[in-house]
């Protein structure tokens, strides 16, 4: 009889996060090694470990700081190759690496819309190549990709970056459908503003804030990073096991309205 109770433990897994330094790629690799796995950081700057790896493996887990720049399709592919080689397997990518830029539409500058499409969308799609084709000679794994909720609501300013996650949520559908034949599931999240390094400087600014508050419909609060490393490691779990093909919405009722 299969089990009745759903798992949400990764023992015995390997994980690899990009732009795992700071921010939501830190709490994800926290959340993923206290669940239990194994985990490769994706790091811009290989320095930048900033004492991560070592929270990890007070965790009793194996933390592998790498260096991944994911403008750079060599580092991707070799990053990928470098987790494999030093774990022996590659159960789960977190694709969170990206970034954008705020801009009135009318004055978007070629390289501004060339390096959100990179950073975001193209660096998403080959490093979910890269280790898909690990992943389909291992029998199966679990690739989660990082939207937002940009992609799902129009927010003046940042035209391009909200084009470049809902593009995101898109591919993982596609992705889903080609890659579940081979026991691969794909998957996203997209988060609301969350209190990073990354959205600390706007949030500072008490308008903004209080703008965002009021928009997040429901909850009327900032989220937290906690808030959607559990979403990722509940993607990432044998409890997730029959969900593909879907982003979930850490937006606090957001896009509710």
């Amino acid at each position: 009889m299969p089990n009745q109770l759903p798992d949400f433990r990764l023992d015995g897994k390997t994980a690899l996060v990009t732009g795992a330094a700071r921010g939501l790629g830190r709490a994800i690799s926290l959340a993923l090694a206290a669940a239990g796995a194994d985990v490769a950081l994706g790091l811009r700057d290989k320095s930048a470990d900033s004492g991560l790896s070592v929270e990890i493996e007070r965790l009793g887990r194996r933390a592998l700081p790498l260096q991944m720049n994911v403008m750079r399709l060599d580092q991707i592919t070799r990053t990928i190759d470098d987790a494999l080689a030093h774990f022996g397997k590659l159960d789960i990518l977190v694709n969170n690496a990206g970034g954008g830029f705020t801009n009135l539409a009318l004055d978007v500058l070629e390289h501004e819309f060339d390096d959100t499409l990179t950073i975001n969308l193209k660096s998403t799609f080959f490093a979910s190549q890269a280790a898909a084709r690990v992943m389909k000679r291992q029998g199966g794994g679990c690739i989660i990709n990082m939207s937002s909720q940009a992609g799902y609501a129009a927010l003046p300013t940042e035209s391009v970056y909200c084009a470049s996650k809902a593009a995101i949520s898109h591919l993982t559908k596609c992705l889903a459908v080609e890659w579940g034949q081979h026991n691969i599931t794909v998957n996203g999240v997209a988060p609301t503003f969350i209190s990073t390094p990354g959205t600390d400087d706007a949030l500072a600014d008490p308008g903004f804030r209080a703008d965002v508050v009021e928009r997040i419909a429901a909850l009327h609060r900032i989220g937290e990073p906690s808030e959607v490393a559990g979403a990722v490691v509940f993607l990432a779990s044998p409890a997730a096991s029959l969900i593909t093909g879907h982003t979930i919405l850490i937006d606090g009722g957001w896009t509710a309205r």
